[in-house]
């Protein structure tokens, strides 16, 4: 099957129309993703009990724990769907889909039998204490123990969804999910609801992802014999090509966000010795930094597809093109975005809790990380690129640079030079490094293709001479 509609999308349409069809809708996807994430900490935040919003916080590092699956399997298998639609290979398109839905499905079931096996301790490990245990396990059995598999195979569902070019339909999906738990977090978490606090929030996010599943299982029937996304058991035939090409790309995204959990974890332990107000406080600076955080994001996911494709196909003039309007658009963004938070801090934070310690901390916190947010754009479209062209160990490699070389390491040296504040600016000083180091490669990787190109253009010309030459 072919679908000319979306081989004109990859191929022939003008970049920046190509760019905004592909990816606005996955950035306003992750806006409203960003505000049903603010939403647990807004309604949590109005019940005014600390230990409810840190509670919130500490469950942080389990639920982006969850991206290290959506990555293996989401970003893994959408990458070589694209990837196999350039070359027209339609078998390992559907292979690829059915091998992604169905790992994440037994990946889903297994995380959460993990952490109902391991709770205690991992809750220990999380950074909670005896004041704040109790809040945080609550929130967690709704997203983890009953919500794993909903919560992953709706994001893998949507990576596949806009393997294919069906960017719109994917955000829908995502979406229709978050705008259900905003509406739902007041109704679940504050005393003229339910009254349920973290885990009034915790259940809210179980039901929207739930939700969210239910969209993308009704758009698949609806447009069954229409879709490269195939979810037949029949089609779950992994091979060692089909498996080593996928995990090449998903295996370093997983690290990825393995090591962000990390670093994550790290920081909320630094914080938590200064006490529930600076964890609160950390977690909504946070929170407020994810909004153009997601938008960056949002823009290197949506041109994943239109990577792949051009890059499976020969088309690197094309390629680079749509790399470097992303890039200036985004840049240009981003700063606009810091020079707001920075200004305003206090008014950010202030809209989240009315607490003046609080609201004196997290002015602090955002103030060292809104400065990474130029910076991280570049980051975050070179590993989008080798995603997207199956060069997962470049990947990989900037993945560990940035927290493991970098970050984690700055954020021991500056809580010692500058204890707790100097926390919020370890991501500065390595997302500076990572910019550098993304335009550099990302630049001699242009460089290479294009010689490359130029050779393929060689060879073929010295062909027909000689053939003519006969």
């Amino acid at each position: 099957m072919e679908d000319k509609q979306k081989t004109i999308l990859f191929e022939q349409t003008p970049i920046p129309k190509a760019v905004v069809i592909m990816s606005v809708p996955t950035i306003i996807s992750s806006l409203v993703m960003v505000i049903y994430n603010l939403a647990d900490t807004y309604f949590v935040g109005m019940v005014n009990d600390p230990v409810q919003n840190a509670a919130v916080a500490l469950a942080a590092p389990v639920l982006l724990a969850f991206n290290a699956v959506n990555n293996l399997f989401g970003i893994g298998s959408s990458s070589m769907m694209s990837r196999a639609l350039g070359r027209k290979d339609y078998d390992t398109v559907y292979r690829s889909s059915a091998f992604g839905f169905y790992c994440s499905l037994i990946s889903g079931g297994a995380f959460s039998l993990f952490f109902t096996i391991f709770r205690q301790p991992l809750l220990a490990i999380l950074g909670s204490d005896a004041g704040t245990a109790t809040a945080t396990g609550a929130y967690l059995h709704w997203t983890v123990t009953c919500g794993a598999i909903p919560a992953i195979l709706n994001v893998v569902l949507a990576y596949l969804v806009r393997a294919e070019g069906s960017s719109l339909h994917a955000s829908i999906g995502t979406m229709s999910g978050c705008l259900l738990n905003i509406v739902l977090d007041p109704i679940f978490i504050l005393p003229w609801g339910l009254h349920m606090g973290a885990a009034g929030a915790g259940l809210a996010t179980f039901l929207s992802n739930c939700a969210a599943c239910l969209y993308f299982f009704i758009l698949l029937y609806v447009k069954r014999g229409k879709t490269y996304v195939c979810v037949k058991p029949s089609m779950f035939r992994p091979d060692q090509a089909l498996v080593a090409s996928i995990c090449g790309v998903g295996i370093p995204a997983s690290i990825q966000n393995l090591l962000n959990v990390t670093g994550m974890t790290v920081l909320n332990n630094f914080t938590s010795v200064y006490g529930s107000d600076a964890v609160a406080a950390m977690g909504i600076a946070q929170k407020i930094n994810m909004v153009p955080m997601y938008i960056a994001m949002g823009l290197s996911q949506g041109l994943m597809p239109l990577i792949s494709y051009n890059y499976a196909s020969g088309d690197t003039r094309r390629m680079k093109k749509a790399v470097t309007f992303s890039a200036g658009i985004s840049i240009s963004f981003l700063a606009l975005i810091t020079a707001c938070y920075y200004g305003g801090s206090r008014f950010f934070i202030s809209l989240f809790m009315k607490n003046e310690s609080i609201v004196r901390y997290g002015s602090r916190f955002l103030h060292g990380l809104c400065l990474a947010l130029p910076f991280l754009c570049m980051d975050f479209l070179a590993v989008g690129v080798f995603q997207a062209c199956g060069m997962g160990r470049k990947s990989l490699v900037f993945a560990i640079l940035r927290k493991i070389v970098l970050e984690i390491p700055a954020l021991y040296i500056l809580n010692g030079l500058f204890p707790l504040y100097g926390l919020a600016f370890a991501q500065f000083a390595a997302e500076v490094v990572l910019a550098l180091a993304a335009t550099i490669v990302l630049l001699r990787m242009f460089r290479q293709l294009e010689r490359n190109r130029e050779k393929r253009k060689e060879g073929a010309a010295y062909g027909e001479t000689a053939a003519s030459g006969r």
